[in-house]
């Protein structure tokens, strides 16, 4: 068995990295999606989040107005009290998935992805946190990939994603931007990655560096986490 984090910047390229390593054979686990499902009506988190940053959160329908709470959230200075709220929450969800894979397939390898996981530890180390799941979530995971581009390449593919051409997209950069001021920056990230895949050309070129790495994860998912060393 084996545990990876996945992660990369907004627009980094990491979910396309998860769809080939899915379609490699590996159990792909999206914290991001675990983490909309937390925020429904009838959750815990959700109930937590409204709690905290009131009614004006909530949609017509009693959901939640998700760009009202990113606003608040990246613009009015309160990212660090919804991550508190709903990282807890995600990280133990994904434990019990991968609890189950394993439970199923022993040598299977099982890939969390995340685009905060060196932020969840930046935010859980600032609060002086030191045994909580999210100050020890380094250690719940054997290897870490991280995926980089220029910052400017992932501010363009997020805008290409999410608007049209015109004041929309140049809206949709700027608001880019904002997010990943709160993001660590990606040589920081590097020195800490176990893996680090480049993603600034094709998609040729990004598939020839994760079948290399497909072969590796691999051979580490059948030795014991106590023998898996890249030394």
């Amino acid at each position: 068995m084996l545990r990876v984090g996945l992660t990369g910047g907004l627009g980094s390229g990491k979910s396309t990295v998860a769809a080939l390593l899915r379609g490699l054979g590996a159990h792909v686990i999206e914290a991001d999606e675990l983490g909309r499902a937390l925020m429904e009506p009838g959750q815990e988190v959700f109930d937590r989040i409204v709690e905290r940053f009131g009614p004006e959160v909530l949609t017509a329908e009693g959901r939640l107005n998700r760009a009202r709470l990113a606003e608040l959230a990246f613009q009015g200075g309160r990212l660090q009290e919804l991550n508190a709220i709903v990282h807890p929450a995600t990280i133990e969800w994904q434990r019990q998935k991968m609890e189950e894979i394993f439970a199923r397939d022993p040598k299977a390898v099982a890939v969390v992805e995340s685009a905060l996981i060196f932020e969840v530890l930046r935010d859980a180390r600032a609060r002086g946190e030191t045994e909580t799941a999210l100050a020890n979530l380094r250690r719940r995971l054997d290897r870490i990939i991280l995926v980089t581009a220029p910052d400017e390449l992932k501010v363009a593919r997020y805008a290409a994603r999410v608007s049209s051409p015109g004041p929309g997209r140049e809206a949709a950069a700027a608001e880019a931007r904002v997010r990943l001021k709160h993001q660590i920056a990606d040589a920081e990230k590097a020195a800490q990655a176990d893996y680090v895949l480049e993603n600034s050309g094709s998609l040729e070129a990004l598939e020839a560096q994760v079948r290399a790495l497909w072969e590796r994860l691999q051979g580490e998912s059948n030795n014991s986490r106590q023998n898996l060393s890249l030394e």
